[in-house]
């Protein structure tokens, strides 16, 4: 009986395949890395993300095989150890840690936290924390949060970070006979006050800037009691590096 002749092995196409595969796979990370965080994801990140795939050759071969025998395997680390996914990482658990610690205020509204172009802003309601028409803080009310705030911005995580302090009133003007000149005065007091207290609390003070904003920047309608409240605030930023 005669026997049937041996067929080839399969999968004759040689290692090519291999190369997709790991090019598909590479992908896949890119897109799970935005993802887990989208907040934190910059322009600047996508484009070093888009930098390093075209440094992996990407579309430079014929045929679906994109991706230089390996490079593939490097270049997920590649991209994790970029400068702007570490400091994306570093700001998240930031963000984490804050929301944390700050968890009774921020269900009670006295502070709001969150993630913005000038990076992670820790939000002081004006009415909670300052005594009304004043730059003194209502020690009585918030001693045990600023002692927290201090505690924060002087952790491990935070080292090296710079920060801002930004006050802001609402539009009502102040009354002529106070201390204030105008709502310049007043902000820009507010802001030194928070700095004067983190200071005191051994915050090293050359990490700071301050600056005061009046009713210029306000985040709600000013023709409402509630949104007025809204816009007397004072922001502390941990500064994005691009803002520096």
């Amino acid at each position: 009986m005669a026997r049937k002749k041996k067929t080839d092995d399969a999968g004759g196409g040689g290692g090519d395949w291999m190369t997709t595969y790991a090019d598909m796979i590479t992908l896949m990370l890119c897109f799970f890395v935005i993802l887990f965080n989208p907040e934190l994801i910059t322009q600047g990140q996508l484009d070093a993300i888009a930098e390093s795939m075209r440094m992996g050759g990407i579309g430079s071969r014929p045929g679906g095989v994109t991706v230089t025998p390996g490079r593939a395997a490097d270049l997920g680390n590649t991209i994790m150890s970029l400068p702007s996914m570490e400091r994306g990482r570093v700001m998240g658990t930031a963000l984490r840690r804050a929301v944390s610690v700050f968890s009774p205020e921020i269900r009670s509204n006295m502070i709001r936290v969150t993630h913005d172009e000038r990076g992670l802003v820790i939000t002081l309601a004006g009415d909670a924390f300052f005594h009304s028409a004043s730059a003194i803080i209502n020690m009585e009310a918030t001693r045990d949060t600023l002692l927290r705030l201090g505690t924060y911005l002087d952790s491990y995580e935070l080292r090296g970070r710079r920060f801002r302090i930004e006050g802001h009133s609402d539009s009502v003007d102040v009354d002529p006979l106070g201390p204030w000149e105008d709502n310049w005065h007043l902000s820009v007091e507010r802001s030194r006050s928070v700095l004067r207290y983190l200071a005191a609390l051994g915050v090293n003070e050359r990490r700071f800037q301050i600056a005061g904003f009046a009713d210029t920047v306000p985040i709600a309608p000013n023709d409402t009691p509630e949104g007025r409240a809204a816009n007397r605030r004072v922001d502390i930023i941990i500064i994005d590096d691009g803002h520096l």
